[in-house]
């Protein structure tokens, strides 16, 4: 009854009832809001990655935190990594973000950091908390099931900029959207850019790549400081100065704030490498880009950080129930441009048929250029068993190769049907067929 419900009832008259529960939960949990600053950050791409880029910062400074993200929970020093479906739901419902706060605000914790997404922000659920500072880092077609077009996504972003004329923001100025959130009124505005000069805020120069991190150059309003990333992608570097932004505007120190970026060795299920031996001699990654976009900048680090190996890139993809149909077919091409190996396969399919959605994907694949002449089952596979897939991929790579497992990056379950969840990693599947073929280094 309530599926039914569910699908009959407008969003409009939903939306209302979140919003009854978010004034509740306030109530509730004692306006936990109040007593401690809040950290917002919303856009397509980067979220997490920012999020904790930000706790890092934050904990380098000294400074006790909080995070709420699609990976993990953290209340000061104790980090949960969330293991069921119900807790990837990006920004959870109202009665956890204000039991979230309440718990960081009883650890001591001075700030909380949210990591904020346009159905959360449609649906209410953060209603009843004023934001310290606000980022945006960036805008491009996704979750048109919901909003139905970029319009209404857009302003759904722009919604937590609006209502927080207090705050500062940090606005990534390489948008094409920017201005639309920077014009808003806000406090003091930072804006960041890899591209061009900004008046106030920070710039990235001298970028140079490596297969495991980049090293570039910020430039801010007091100076400059140069940042190693332990973390691969130009896309990180971007990830990276608005997090170095969000430090400026809370008046931390440069040199810490590097400090706090630089002691980032991993973000779970982004670009994460899967080693289990000095004698593996290729790479797996596991990376969570679901979008082409997100797909487009995976595929284009680590063709980058192939240049001079000789080896192959093995790309293991498929695509999301329930989500916009019309990108499946533009991640197939994708694959098909920058891979020299494709394995279509299953992922979250909700109650569409899994078979369905892998041959939408997979059909893209000729329209990817004319890198490779595609033939199935000679040079790409559709394996709809995503374990047997992530088993090809690995029986099938050689020296130096990289196979690049996407879409599902820390998840640890898959979703079948309107409500089933299974137990499902691909970080684990991926390290036990490593442990298969190479045996395990003993620590």
């Amino acid at each position: 009854m309530k599926k039914f419900l569910s699908k009959i009832i407008p969003q409009s008259l939903k939306n209302q009832f979140h919003k009854l529960e978010a004034v509740s939960a306030v109530i509730i949990n004692g306006q936990p809001a109040n007593k401690i600053k809040v950290i917002g950050v919303t856009g397509t791409k980067g979220k997490t990655t920012v999020c904790n880029m930000i706790a890092s910062v934050l904990d380098a400074n000294g400074i006790k935190n909080a995070m709420e993200t699609t990976i993990n929970t953290k209340i000061d020093t104790e980090i949960t990594p969330h293991k069921t479906k119900s807790r990837w739901i990006t920004t959870p419902p109202a009665p956890v973000v204000q039991s979230f706060l309440k718990k960081a605000v009883k650890a001591g914790c001075q700030y909380a950091i949210i990591e904020t997404t346009s159905n959360a922000l449609d649906q209410h659920r953060l209603h009843g908390i004023k934001f310290d500072t606000v980022v945006f880092t960036n805008l491009t077609r996704e979750h048109m099931e919901y909003h139905k077009t970029m319009e209404h996504y857009l302003n759904a972003k722009l919604k937590l900029f609006r209502e927080n004329p207090q705050a500062k923001f940090v606005v990534n100025a390489d948008d094409q959207h920017w201005n639309k959130f920077y014009s808003l009124p806000g406090a003091e505005k930072y804006l960041y850019s890899i591209k061009r000069s900004v008046d106030h805020g920070a710039i990235a120069r001298k970028i140079l790549t490596a297969p495991q991190g980049v090293t570039t150059t910020i430039v801010h309003d007091h100076g400059q400081v140069t940042i190693k990333l332990n973390i691969p992608g130009i896309f990180n570097v971007q990830n990276a100065l608005a997090a170095f932004c969000v430090g400026l505007a809370l008046d931390l120190d440069p040199e810490k704030i590097k400090a706090g970026l630089e002691s980032i060795l991993l973000v779970s299920g982004r670009m994460e490498p899967i080693k289990v031996s000095k004698s593996q001699d290729f790479t797996v990654i596991v990376d969570y880009a679901h979008n082409p976009d997100s797909l487009k900048n995976v595929y284009e680090t680590v063709v980058d950080g192939m240049k001079n190996s000789g080896g192959r890139l093995i790309a293991v993809l498929g695509a999301t129930g329930r989500r916009d149909k019309t990108k499946r077919p533009i991640m197939g091409a994708l694959a098909g441009h920058y891979a020299d190996m494709v394995i279509f396969t299953n992922e979250d399919p909700y109650d569409e048929d899994p078979v369905t959605i892998m041959e939408e994907v997979a059909e893209g694949i000729h329209r990817g250029g004319a890198k490779h002449q595609w033939r199935l089952n000679r040079n790409y596979w559709k394996v709809l068993d995503r374990s047997q897939a992530i088993h090809k991929a690995i029986k099938e790579a050689k020296k130096n190769d990289v196979v690049l497992l996407t879409g599902k990056g820390a998840e640890e379950v898959m979703a079948i049907g309107l409500d089933e969840f299974v137990p499902f990693s691909d970080r684990d599947i991926a390290r036990s067929e490593l442990i298969g073929r190479f045996g395990k280094d003993r620590h």
